[in-house]
């Protein structure tokens, strides 16, 4: 069993290389299931949903090999079966998206009901009734979807909610439908956007992609493509928050501004200085104190839900009172309660979070309840007094690439360590 150990008190500086994006990467790996031929992608981030996906894929006759540290190697040509491995698709979320990707490669498919972080509902049914839409039937058997279709044919669908998850998987089943298909009320998010732009690069034709409609021509076949995977605005987010929590001063390499505007938006708000500068984003806190900032969660453009724990976790030790509005996910407050253990005061009032800042957090062991809330304790870790000892890390693993040893990089004082139940290493 490995926890994660933070001594606190460590001003982080220097320079973090911002990754690929999980989100980006496990859209464009599902797309190219649909590309006969070998498609490279680089800056594939090394995390455990994408070592999952692939799982998938190779159990499917996909061949996918890193031809060296983030660029992948990927040719669907022998895919083989129509039914997914369905005790590692119940793994991850993303992986529901292989149903409309492998229905379009054979007319029929078997995937389970997904898994992926207990952060609140989030029901298929979007997904499987604009598939519906584009001709497919589906039967639930047993926690298994199987649907089927002749061809997708193409369909006007509008969303009841801009889900990002549903709108790519409509987007990658409609590529290859026949006729036209457009998506209203779609989700707009930079990695729509680059899942659009892979499909184009391998011969596809949509448009309106970042805007409120998707318009996408059906074409009879995709062909490989070199393509770039986004860096990752969740962890450019993460260590612009750590490096202000911490009073440090650190240039996020890579990161693009435009991708995260709402957050630094508010940091700037707090008091932290946020620069854009050529090849990504400096962050630094001039100030002793953190201003206290009220924000809601929407869809993009709007606040990113997965940024709320961390940026909450920085408004703990703010000079007053913040309130944080959770719109999308009913769950996202549980890691408060693992702050409440270090000391931070956090009321929970239905959908809002009142947090009034204290002068300091405390070290305690704390548990993650999911990918960003972990992520968050690992922040909120860096500014407490002693020691704090986080465990569930395999919630951390889906979307960090050596999260602790960039923050070593950086200078924080942070371990990850294999220990037996009860004992604590003597080196902490």
């Amino acid at each position: 069993m490995e926890h994660i150990f933070v001594r606190g008190g460590k001003a982080l500086s220097g320079v973090v290389e911002i990754g690929g994006s999980k989100n980006d990467a496990l859209a464009i790996l599902v797309g190219a299931i649909l590309v006969p031929g070998v498609s490279i992608l680089h800056n594939v981030p090394v995390n455990t949903d994408i070592h999952n996906l692939l799982n998938i894929f190779r159990q499917m006759g996909v061949q996918a090999n890193f031809t060296s540290s983030n660029t992948l190697e990927l040719d669907a040509s022998n895919l083989t079966t129509s039914e997914t491995p369905h005790d590692l698709v119940r793994q991850m979320r993303a992986s529901f998206n292989l149903l409309g990707a492998i229905m379009a490669r054979f007319g029929h498919a078997e995937v389970a009901m997904p898994g992926g972080c207990n952060i609140g509902a989030r029901p298929v049914n979007f997904h499987i009734e604009g598939l519906r839409q584009l001709g497919a039937e589906f039967t639930l058997e047993h926690g298994v979807y199987h649907g089927k279709v002749d061809r997708f044919l193409g369909a006007d669908i509008n969303l009841e909610f801009p889900s990002a998850g549903t709108t790519q998987h409509l987007m990658i089943a409609a590529t290859c439908a026949m006729g036209t298909t457009t998506i209203g009320n779609c989700a707009a998010e930079p990695e729509v956007v680059n899942l659009a732009e892979f499909l184009n690069a391998c011969g596809a034709k949509i448009t309106g992609v970042g805007t409120s409609v998707i318009v996408i021509e059906g074409v009879q076949s995709l062909h490989p493509t070199e393509f770039s995977i986004l860096p990752d605005r969740m962890q450019a987010g993460t260590y612009a928050v750590a490096a202000a929590i911490s009073g440090g001063d650190v240039f996020l390499k890579h990161a693009i501004y435009d991708h995260s505007r709402h957050l630094f938006s508010k940091m700037l708000d707090a008091g932290i200085q946020i620069d854009a500068e050529l090849d990504g984003i400096r962050v630094k806190r001039n100030a002793n104190t953190i201003l206290p900032v009220d924000f809601k969660t929407m869809p993009h453009p709007g606040f990113p839900t997965d940024m709320q724990p961390i940026l909450a976790t920085m408004l703990t030790i703010g000079d007053g009172t913040s309130v944080v509005t959770e719109t999308i996910y009913e769950n996202r407050f549980r890691f408060t309660m693992e702050l409440a253990k270090m000391g931070a005061d956090v009321r929970i009032s239905g959908r809002n979070a009142i947090i009034t800042g204290v002068k300091r957090l405390s070290g305690a062991p704390v548990v993650s309840p999911d990918l960003r809330g972990g992520a968050a304790l690992v922040i909120a870790g860096l500014v407490a007094e002693g020691v704090t000892e986080i465990s569930d890390l395999h919630h951390i693993d889906r979307g960090y690439e050596n999260l602790v040893g960039n923050l070593q990089h950086l200078g924080a004082d942070i371990d990850r360590l294999t220990i037996k139940e009860g004992n604590i290493p003597c080196s902490v």
